[in-house]
């Protein structure tokens, strides 16, 4: 063997390793880790962040869901992720700060984000564009018909259906459908209501059950039915101020701050009802700020925020995370059953902040 040959480094077998096996190999290893395989080599660095791993997961089952919410600090409203390995809440580098008041959709592994206030002039906007949160880049979208704000936003069957008001009457109410499929809006629609029926123009909150957008304004509540093209109201549903409500298996639940419970309704049977068992758990709330709720796998998942220290440097939150098992019993009653908890870290500059908007994405 000649001394060239000797002096030759071993090869790496990592990086020797053909493509399809590698991308095998990554596609099983939890996205809480890509990071620190990126670090590895500059293959795997390039194989983390393409398209193509991602794929790979979905076909192998290995897709995780991974947390999302918005945070409103310092006047500009920022995205954050769950950073599963150390139990925090992480700003995501690389993004721009989204509009005030505009509306989000989580579909499969990205965000769509709708409309809103320009925070440089706070005028109406019709800019569309969508997050890919495989790798957290933007992807612009074709613009809104007209520039809307306070709207609600809902997907179903392929598209993405965004209602609010232009502005020129209130009146009417605007409804414009975004195809995830075409990636392209489809030809405006202005909804008919009944006579008499008068809605405000913010709506709060909206949720989908059995193919129909149930949403609500400061006094009550509507429903939107998209195949029909038409409006109603639901005065049960308008009896409770419900808001930062989610669905489980066509069932709506939010939690009543006033009288800190947990409340579902049931659109079917048209009645509401309180989650019983988490008595125990609500309890610890009292002291917490606005709680969210979102669908995870399902179950039911609260998001409660509870402030630490006013400093004007920095503020440090808890953010109580509960999952929740619900079952429906004899009587029609619902109870809920604790899974998992956690406290999420948070820390923002100092000043006024507000958490809202949890997504769970596909990744």
């Amino acid at each position: 063997m000649s001394r060239a040959e000797k002096r030759q480094p071993p090869s790496d077998p990592i990086t020797s390793l053909p493509e399809d096996i590698a991308f095998d190999i990554l596609a099983r290893v939890p996205r809480r880790d890509y990071p620190r395989v990126s670090l590895v080599t500059k293959l795997f660095r390039s194989l983390v962040s393409s398209p193509e791993v991602y794929a790979r997961r979905s076909s192998l089952g290995c897709t995780e869901r991974c947390l999302y919410v918005t945070v409103l600090n310092l006047d500009k409203v920022r995205l954050y992720t769950h950073n599963i390995g150390h139990h925090r809440l992480v700003l995501i580098p690389g993004l721009p700060a989204l509009p005030w008041c505009e509306s989000l959709v989580a579909v499969g592994s990205r965000i769509y984000v709708f409309g809103g206030l320009n925070v440089d002039d706070l005028k109406k906007t019709s800019s569309a564009f969508s997050i890919d949160c495989r790798s957290h880049t933007v992807q612009p979208l074709p613009s809104m018909p007209f520039p809307m704000c306070d709207t609600v936003a809902a997907f179903m069957d392929g598209r993405i259906y965004v209602i609010g008001s232009d502005g020129s009457s209130s009146e009417s109410k605007k409804v414009v459908v975004f195809n995830t499929e075409t990636q392209t809006w489809e030809p405006e629609m202005t909804t008919t209501k009944p006579a008499g029926m008068e809605i405000g123009n913010l709506m709060t909150d909206a949720v989908v059950m059995g193919g129909k957008m149930y949403m609500r304004d400061h006094r009550k509540s509507f429903v939107y039915d998209p195949k029909e093209s038409k409006w109603e109201m639901d005065k049960v549903l308008s009896s409770k101020e419900w808001w930062k409500a989610c669905v489980v298996d066509d069932v709506l639940y939010y939690h009543d701050s006033r009288k800190n419970k947990l409340r579902w309704y049931d659109p079917k049977q048209r009645c509401w009802g309180v989650v019983k068992g988490v008595e125990e758990l609500l309890a610890q709330t009292l002291d917490f700020g606005n709680i969210d709720s979102v669908c995870y796998g399902g179950k039911l998942v609260l998001l409660c925020p509870k402030g630490r220290g006013k400093s004007m440097d920095q503020v440090r939150t808890e953010v109580f995370f509960v999952e929740i098992s619900l079952e429906r019993r004899k009587r029609g009653q619902m109870w809920g059953e604790v899974d998992h908890s956690c406290d999420l870290g948070l820390t923002v500059p100092g000043g006024q902040f507000n958490i809202s908007r949890p997504l769970f994405l596909v990744v």
